[in-house]
């Protein structure tokens, strides 16, 4: 049985890893975890940003070796459930470190804000709140 708080790595591609970082830090708020330059031809940039205290972290390949090159969907989404109303200046700072606010649909648009991160990925600001408990 896996125990419910090990840690999870959502990895993905990413075109410009600086863009991404500012926009991940600058814009979100997120901390540069671990970072890593690629030590040979079949190695690639890393990126790992997040919390300290999340039991998550977001991980980001890219560089001059990276073979694989991000194809987001729009129902690539990373939600964060804020659980009360989405901050304007939050909204402002990611829009101002490379993001930019597209509308998601009905339901997303209802419950909260979307903006795309400079790779396209998109990341949802849920006024929502969310426990996987029963």
């Amino acid at each position: 049985m896996i125990d419910p708080s090990t840690p999870i790595r959502l990895a993905r591609p990413s075109r410009d890893l600086a863009a991404a970082e500012h926009f991940y830090v600058h814009g979100l708020g997120l901390e540069v975890l671990y970072r890593g330059v690629a030590g040979g031809p079949d190695e690639h940039d890393l990126l790992m940003l997040g919390w300290p205290e999340a039991s998550w972290h977001l991980e980001l390949v890219g560089g001059e070796n990276l073979t694989v090159r991000p194809v987001p969907t729009e129902e690539d989404l990373l939600v964060l459930y804020l659980a009360g109303p989405v901050d304007d200046s939050l909204v402002t700072r990611l829009e101002q470190a490379g993001g930019r606010r597209v509308s998601q649909g009905a339901y997303w648009d209802r419950w909260g804000v979307t903006v795309e991160d400079p790779d396209g990925y998109r990341l949802v600001l849920s006024n929502r709140s969310w426990s996987n408990a029963g």
